[in-house]
């Protein structure tokens, strides 16, 4: 996520930021909002992002309360080094914190948010400028670095935003993922704990590799993870044909496998339902940096309904600030603002359509922390009574589109295949034949087989010989030879297609032969 207008700031005396911040830091001290989970799973949230530095500013402390008086919590944008990138927190390297203070009123608009009820994520990172893990020299150095931004604004819950340049320096992923796990732990024995979400870009087959080192560094580090945030924007040729809705649910499903095999690598196995809960999304509302590719307001609705639907934990959007249709002033919407979304949105928000379903804050999920299902290790048991699709057999083969049953999943096979496990733990989607379609759900039965009346064709018999094309009946089961065979039963093709020289016969050729 990136914005490109900046305020032109006007530079006050340092003696007057430092009064100004003294007299803020006054304010502050005594938070409004404060809200913590101590058990039960972690609410589901939702919080637009807002570019701080942007022109014209966006007056976040407003909030925008629902029908039902609730008001949403915000993600402040974006904390990097400063503008001589050296290992000291900047927004946009334009405002140092106090300058922030001082100039854009920031403290102040943060507390009249939270007295609303509302709560303040900060994000660092972003798209441009440089991102503090990637010029701070040490853990230590670098959790000073985020200490001071969450202290300045009393925060217990940040947003790191991993792309570019920083996403592809591994000496800044580990150093990163080390300063976090140092920073959790100091807070947590202060009794201050601090939810850390991660928020990567993504396509439809997922996470890229580098995103997923990003996510194992920090596990592997003992940091833990609130959720992953995927940026379900700027596809590019991955989208394909595909809408954007159907681009981003395909992001978020494939990002949930790979999330599950992750944490189960790192010794956490995490139950479906809660996978779906450590993950977010963030679509670029209408106009996208990618010309052709546009999120409209029905895209919005969809996904909102995908979203409540699994359980999703966080939903963000970017960004709040371009919210708005845009003016007649503005005459290329293929051309992304940072003001406006570049469709017709007349009197509907993207932010009321996403945040529908959502009423919880981030502060109330800050002191969850994760803990291993031993039941999502255990596979679970298959049963031939109650799947809806046959039990996926290591000896059998499968043709492309066939549906199998394994560990109370239904797959389907994207190619031929045999012996590969449905539920091999790959984390690239072409890496398996297999593509997961959804559990099996409560109360399914064997798929019925199709039969027909005795008589319609010759009873299969083992003595007899049979040429390419002759059809038969075994078990009240048509089938059709698909070359010369003797003594091959025909109830075989049902466990392997692709050997067996019988194929099941659909209803539309038997009725073209009783014409």
């Amino acid at each position: 996520m990136s914005s490109t207008a900046r305020l032109s700031p006007w530079r006050v005396s340092f003696a007057v930021i430092i009064v100004l911040a003294t007299v803020v830091a006054g304010v502050l001290g005594a938070r409004m909002y404060e809200a913590r989970a101590t058990q039960g799973p972690a609410p589901e949230w939702f919080a637009g992002y807002v570019d701080v530095t942007a022109t014209p500013s966006y007056a976040f402390e407003e909030g925008s309360a629902d029908s039902e008086g609730h008001v949403s919590d915000v993600v402040l944008s974006f904390i990097v080094a400063d503008e001589e990138g050296t290992c000291t927190p900047s927004w946009g390297t334009y405002y140092g914190l106090d300058e922030a203070g001082a100039e854009l009123d920031l403290d102040r608009r943060i507390q009249r948010l939270r007295e609303q009820g509302a709560g303040v994520v900060v994000s660092f990172g972003g798209a441009l400028n440089q991102e503090l893990a990637t010029v701070c020299e040490s853990p230590e150095e670098l959790a000073g670095a985020y200490r001071e931004v969450i202290e300045r604004y009393d925060l217990d819950t940040i947003d790191l935003d991993i792309e570019g340049p920083a996403l592809q320096d591994p000496a800044s992923v580990k150093l990163r993922a080390q300063a976090v796990a140092l920073l959790q732990e100091e807070l947590s024995a202060e009794g201050k704990p601090l939810a850390v979400w991660l928020t990567l870009p993504v396509i439809p087959s997922g996470l890229t590799s580098e995103g997923r080192e990003v996510v194992i560094a920090m596990l592997e580090s003992g940091t833990d993870l609130a959720g992953v945030n995927l940026m379900t924007m700027n596809y590019g040729q991955a989208r394909d044909a595909r809408s954007m809705f159907d681009a981003s649910a395909a992001a978020m499903r494939s990002t949930h496998r790979q999330l599950g095999i992750i944490y189960e690598q790192a010794g956490l196995p995490l139950s479906s339902g809660a996978l779906w809960g450590k993950l977010g999304a963030t679509p670029m509302i209408g106009q996208n940096d990618v010309v052709d590719e546009v999120f409209t307001l029905e895209d919005a609705r969809r996904f909102n309904e995908f979203a409540v639907e699994n359980g999703i934990g966080r939903v963000s959007m970017w960004s709040l600030n371009r919210d708005v249709t845009c003016g007649s002033n503005y005459p290329d919407t293929s051309r992304v603002s940072d003001a406006c979304s570049g469709v017709d949105q007349g009197d509907v928000r993207f932010s009321e359509l996403l945040s529908q379903g959502y009423s919880g804050h981030a502060a109330e999920a800050a002191s969850a922390t994760t803990e291993p299902d031993p039941a999502a290790a255990a596979p679970a048991e298959d049963d031939p009574e109650t799947s809806p699709y046959p039990i996926w057999n290591e000896e059998a083969s499968y043709l492309e589109g066939s549906k199998i049953v394994w560990h109370r999943n239904v797959y389907e096979a994207k190619w031929w295949t045999r012996g590969e496990l449905p539920d091999n733990p790959v984390l690239e989607a072409w890496d398996t034949p297999w593509e997961l379609i959804g559990p099996v759900m409560p109360g399914e039965t064997p798929m019925p087989v199709f039969t027909v009346e005795k008589g319609t064709y010759p009873e299969w018999k083992g003595s007899s010989a049979y040429e390419k094309g002759d059809r038969v009946l075994s078990e009240g089961t048509p089938y059709e030879a698909k070359w010369w065979t003797e003594g091959d039963s025909p109830d075989a093709a049902q466990v392997d297609p692709d050997s067996s020289p019988w194929v099941p016969l659909s209803a539309e050729d038997v009725e073209q032969d009783l014409e």
